[in-house]
């Protein structure tokens, strides 16, 4: 039940972090939002785990360089991929791209030595719900084409997936003491630290905070990052890689959903077919996976 109340908070809050973002964006660069997301993410974590007396790897241990490792590929090179491809891509666009990651996580899943046995009827289901963010994410029907996406943008994309899904199914496969909210915290700790240096040597006349920014930023460390991400991994550790991967489906859902409610974009029939489209998928995965056994021990 735990790991199912992680990964309905991905399905949320991963969503709603789009609106976040969107905010802060108006008042900085991406890298130093990162920046500053992460290391309070990671740094708040960290001492919350210290309180509890909860095992912290030294970085003395091999774990926690491998840790950090890990999170360099799902949060530093995933989240760099994204802004850099955006320069050439536009964010619907961008955001249909990305729903390829399952694919990904599968094949990654299945190629390194010990991970879940593939199971070819689970694309039935990716393909369900890729087909309702397509639908999703369409032209309005007012005669406009689908825009070209440029090669080099797809290709960035696809690079972060990648990134995303390495190191998502590495730290799945390593061998813990450390509880996969630890775990997290290290990863985000790191990453922010490493953003730092382009932060301050490229942006650092660009670092504006406004009200407005400061409380998106707020919200972003706290749901989008504390909770979201440890979310993600505690998720990750319990649950089958297909199933946890279909969050890319689910959270442009809730973002559509809080574009309706609060900044009034339009949600109609179209909309709403798109969202039973993409819970099919989910249930479809779900139903093929439903024997999984977790391959990670933790002691």
């Amino acid at each position: 039940m735990a790991a199912w109340i992680a990964l309905l908070c991905v399905y949320f809050f991963w969503g709603t972090t789009y609106l976040g973002i969107r905010i802060v964006m108006e008042t900085m660069p991406p890298v130093v939002l990162v920046a500053i997301r992460f290391t309070l993410s990671g740094f708040i974590l960290l001492i919350a785990a210290a309180v509890r007396k909860d095992y912290i790897p030294s970085p003395r241990e091999g774990e926690f360089w491998r840790t950090s490792l890990y999170g360099l590929g799902t949060l530093a090179v995933a989240n760099t991929c994204l802004a850099a491809a955006e320069q050439t891509v536009s964010a619907g666009m961008t955001s249909l791209l990305i729903t390829t990651n399952p694919f990904w996580m599968i094949a990654v899943d299945a190629l390194v030595p010990g991970g879940e046995r593939f199971r070819p009827k689970v694309i039935w289901g990716m393909l369900i719900g890729l087909l309702g963010a397509g639908l999703l994410l369409m032209p309005a029907g007012n005669g406009e084409h689908v825009e070209p996406v440029p090669f080099w943008g797809f290709l960035i994309l696809q690079v972060g997936n990648l990134g995303w899904s390495l190191g998502s199914i590495f730290q799945r496969r390593q061998p813990s003491r450390a509880h996969p909210i630890v775990s997290g915290a290290i990863q985000q700790l790191t990453t922010g630290l490493l953003f730092w240096i382009p932060a301050l040597l490229f942006y650092r006349d660009q670092i504006h905070i406004t009200m407005r920014s400061g409380l998106a930023i707020a919200y972003l460390v706290t749901f989008g990052s504390i909770v979201g991400y440890s979310a993600y991994l505690y998720a990750l550790d319990k649950l089958p890689v297909a199933l946890v991967a279909t969050h890319t489906y689910v959270n442009p859902v809730v973002a559509c959903g809080l574009g309706y409610l609060l900044l009034n974009e339009p949600f109609g029939w179209r909309e709403a077919i798109a969202m039973v489209v993409i819970f099919i998928g989910v249930a479809v995965v779900r139903r093929m996976q439903k024997s999984y056994k977790p391959a990670t021990s933790r002691r």
